[in-house]
């Protein structure tokens, strides 16, 4: 009865957070900062299948990425100035992607095949 209320519990946390990323609600746990809207924000391709994806708004200034997996452990921090990002190095699964350019930030669901 223990294990199914635990994995019960687990997976609304996971659909939470899938359905707050969908949405493209602030994904910190505490809540500090609210996502502001980017002027054509696109992430593409998703699902990833190439370890590479291209990340574009409006402007080109350098954005600020930082991507978690289902349990919220940051596994990737890094600025990018062009458009391109390598994700090679994740395993294959869902994760969180937050950007942040100036004051503008966003958060998505990401998929790696």
């Amino acid at each position: 009865m223990k294990k199914n209320y635990f994995y019960t519990t687990f997976l609304c946390f996971l659909f939470s957070l899938a359905v707050q990323a969908q949405e493209g609600k602030d994904f910190s746990l505490a809540g500090k900062n609210q996502d502001q809207p980017f002027e054509n924000l696109s992430i593409y391709p998703n699902p990833v299948g190439n370890g590479k994806i291209y990340i574009t708004s409006k402007s080109n200034v350098e954005k600020d990425i930082e991507i978690f997996d289902v349990l919220g452990k940051r596994v990737m921090q890094l600025t990018i100035a062009t458009k391109e990002l390598n994700v090679a190095s994740l395993t294959p699964g869902v994760y969180i992607i937050k950007i942040k350019e100036g004051e503008l930030r966003a958060t998505r669901k990401l998929i790696i095949k």
